[in-house]
């Protein structure tokens, strides 16, 4: 049982690590190759921190024995992923196109909660929107971002769907 239950974990562990690696490749191309991240970049960023942390709770949650629990945790980074595609398509169709992102929602919430002020080599917001604009092998951040939201929400999905029907 504790191998199964191992086993049963071990796509939460992938989506966690998947979830963090997208804010290590924000922050290699943030402070290496000198791509400043804008509000919603840095929004992005802290969602995918969310999602990541709920689906290592259920991962443990899981390898526990605790289904129910890692069950509440999964729904959790579901609708964290989902909020995440939200985010990530503002981002692409309506916040690039704009001169500045200065007063909306990702602005707003990221300094006033004062996340950008207490880390700000991890979200602190460094370009317009519309200047964040960065290709990565040719497609922006921003689709990029909007890809990983939605393999990861399709993951946890999944995920549930595998474990109601075990």
């Amino acid at each position: 049982m504790a191998a199964s239950s191992r086993q049963s974990a071990a796509p939460y562990y992938l989506i966690a690590l998947l979830a963090f690696s997208g804010v290590g490749i924000a922050l290699l191309s943030q402070h290496v190759f000198s791509i400043p991240p804008c509000a919603w970049c840095v929004l992005q960023r802290l969602i995918f921190i969310v999602l990541g942390v709920f689906s290592l709770i259920a991962g443990v949650l899981q390898q526990l024995g605790h289904p129910r629990s890692s069950t509440i945790a999964s729904l959790l980074g579901l609708a964290t992923a989902v909020g995440g595609i939200v985010a990530a398509w503002y981002q692409v169709s309506v916040a690039q196109h704009l001169f500045s992102c200065d007063q909306t929602f990702a602005d707003r919430f990221i300094t006033q909660s004062g996340l950008e002020s207490g880390l700000p080599w991890l979200f602190g917001i460094y370009a317009s929107c519309m200047d964040a604009r960065q290709p990565l092998l040719g497609i922006e951040y921003a689709y990029w971002s909007l890809a990983l939201f939605v393999i990861l929400g399709l993951g946890l999905l999944l995920t549930l769907f595998k474990r109601r029907g075990a």
